[in-house]
């Protein structure tokens, strides 16, 4: 490999074997390949063996990224190396204890929309009113809980007065109907292997023992259970290099802690700080925008962006009457830069999804193609979701949320009193509603799921996948509306077949169990083409690790952007600025910022 085409200080962290590194790196400075190039260096000077290196990514496409890129430097030695997610790591370590959690080998990972609707029906056997127990509420309560390694026993302990208090008993119903259907949720993915490390010290040992090397990404988004997780297989060894960069912390709503990433160099002992400054990507006049906004806060590392690339041009603040303007502004800058820049290297930013209506409806008017980051994603469309809910149930029997959603899927004529009858059962005999089914129209839906379990590892995925669609009936019920939003769900479903042959080029002959297990963890936008040619409208908080030639930025007005609820307290400011650090800095050549006079938000 060759280290010529690093910087200095590039090159400085690169070549640091042993001990811990925080390298703060910002944005547009080169960290991927700074990162690709250290695990590189690391395997050719033959430090260590590919499988005793952990490298943690916080989204899947970064993860691809990275092994891609690894690949071209190193080839086939990154096979065995453990590039993926927290999440997905995770999913390792409980797949591979799952008799420690009490879990069928074949478990499932069911997804938010699931974990809401368990809740929904816990609130309805509790006869809990859902207008004072939102069912959104509690599960951001659960996951937020088991995101700072709250288990219930402890959740109860702390647990004062009415409310909190049946909070903890959903919380309990929660886990255990989760535990009598072989089921885990997502936060369980980083909750459960802690969990399981600090209780059992020959378990953390093999892991610890196993992965000398650590490398995590992003450590500014860290939240505690994740925190926790490296701490504990860094302890012996503490050969463990963070990249991160607490300025562009912006997901403190969802547990991340950018106060781990300041706090580095007091968890471990004699630390290498390398900082990088040097940014590839912007012109000098949107970098010095961005270090005057930073500069204001007061918790972060003392570093400078600085670059090599010209002046560029100047930045545009526009001030507009109303949001009609607003998008009226945008659309005409865009055509006018359309003559010499593709859509696909523009973006919209904006810092809630109520702006993106407006926005939206003014690309539809003026034919400008465009992609909405972020949005309905493929795998939460209901035909996807009913699809896999027969995949699951046919891979875990004991999954009651998915034999409640397939069941009647399409209509097969059971009614409320005979799943009531079948409910009776798996309290009496304490087992799952499929294995409840011994009589009338719900057993020819158990004997094809049993006719389905039996063939499931005797043919490919995709011919499997093709047969459940067949015995299913899912796509013959479509066909009967015949409509086209009938006709749009048939090719969806169609689709999944181009999903599950993918796969199976990928990986070779896959399992139906590891294929579920890769979907599950399909959360962040990996799936995004990114091959379309149209602008790109996203959330500020969707830009987070993305560049583009253009950049507008919507609704810099008080209370929209920095938002309303910021105001309280310095924190929320603080984080503020970082969001509006991240958006100028995904900026190449053009930055517009734009600011309107009065704005139709929520009906105001």
């Amino acid at each position: 490999m060759d280290l010529t085409l690093l910087n200095e200080k590039q090159k400085e962290a690169v070549t640091h074997i042993k001990g811990p590194l925080l390298i703060l790196a910002g944005p547009g400075s080169g960290k991927t390949r700074v990162l690709t190039n250290k695990i590189a260096y690391l395997l050719e000077n033959k430090y260590a063996l590919p499988m005793q290196v952990l490298a943690i990514t916080f989204t899947n496409k970064a993860a691809k990224e990275m092994k891609e890129r690894l690949y071209k430097l190193i080839g086939n030695d990154t096979a065995d190396i453990q590039l993926s997610t927290f999440h997905s790591f995770g999913l390792r370590i409980i797949k591979e204890n799952y008799i420690e959690f009490g879990l069928n080998k074949a478990f499932s990972i069911i997804d938010e929309n699931d974990s809401i609707s368990l809740i929904k029906k816990i609130l309805k056997d509790f006869n809990m009113d859902e207008k004072i127990y939102n069912p959104k509420y509690i599960k951001n309560k659960i996951s937020s809980s088991k995101n700072n390694l709250v288990d219930v026993i402890d959740y109860g302990k702390y647990a004062k007065g009415n409310i909190e208090e049946n909070i903890y008993k959903i919380y309990k119903k929660y886990q255990e109907v989760l535990l009598s259907n072989s089921s885990v949720d997502f936060d369980d993915l980083l909750f459960l292997p802690v969990k399981l490390f600090r209780s059992n010290k020959k378990i953390l040992d093999q892991y610890v023992e196993l992965f000398r090397y650590i490398y995590i990404d992003e450590y500014q988004d860290t939240n505690e259970a994740q925190y926790i997780m490296t701490k504990m297989i860094a302890s012996k060894y503490q050969n463990i290099t963070v990249v991160g960069d607490e300025s562009q912390n912006v997901y403190s709503w969802r547990g991340a802690n950018y106060k781990n990433i300041l706090n580095f160099e007091r968890d471990y002992k004699n630390v290498k700080t390398v900082l990088l400054e040097q940014n590839y990507r912007s012109t000098k006049t949107i970098l010095n925008a961005a270090n005057d906004v930073i500069k204001n806060n007061k918790e972060r590392k003392d570093k400078k962006l600085w670059t090599e690339n010209e002046d560029g041009r100047k930045i545009k603040y526009i001030r507009v009457k109303d949001e009609k303007e607003e998008c009226y502004t945008v659309i005409k800058e865009i055509k006018r830069l359309n003559i010499n820049i593709d859509y696909k290297n523009m973006v919209v930013l904006y810092r809630t999804n109520a702006q993106s209506q407006s926005i939206e409806k003014a690309f539809l008017e003026s034919n400008i193609p465009y992609r909405i980051v972020g949005s309905y994603t493929y795998y939460n469309r209901k035909e996807i979701k009913d699809l896999i809910s027969y995949l699951k149930l046919i891979n875990n029997i004991k999954d009651n949320v998915c034999f409640m959603r397939s069941v009647n899927t399409p209509r097969r004529g059971i009614g409320k009193k005979t799943i009531e009858e079948l409910e009776e059962k798996t309290i009496n005999k304490n087992i799952s509603l499929f294995e409840a089914i011994e009589s009338g129209k719900e057993l020819d839906f158990k004997k094809m799921i049993l006719d389905l379990i039996e063939i499931k590892d005797k043919i490919s995925l995709t011919e499997f996948v093709e047969l459940v669609l067949d015995k299913s009936r899912l796509i013959e019920e479509y066909k009967k509306e015949n409509s086209i939003e009938a006709l749009s769900k048939i090719e969806n479903l169609r689709e999944f077949k181009s999903i599950t042959k993918e796969f199976e080029e990928k990986t070779g002959n896959i399992s139906l169990e590891d294929f579920l297990s890769e979907i599950s963890l399909l959360t962040d936008l990996s799936e995004t083409k990114e091959d379309v040619n149209g602008v790109s409208l996203m959330t500020l908080h969707s830009a987070k690790g993305l560049e583009f030639d253009v950049v507008f930025i919507l609704g810099l007005e008080e209370g929209v952007f920095p938002h309303i609820n910021s105001f309280d307290e310095v924190e929320g400011l603080e984080e503020e600025r970082r969001l509006f650090y991240v958006g100028i800095t995904r900026a190449k050549d053009y930055l517009y910022l734009l600011n309107a006079q009065s704005r139709l938000l929520y009906g105001n």
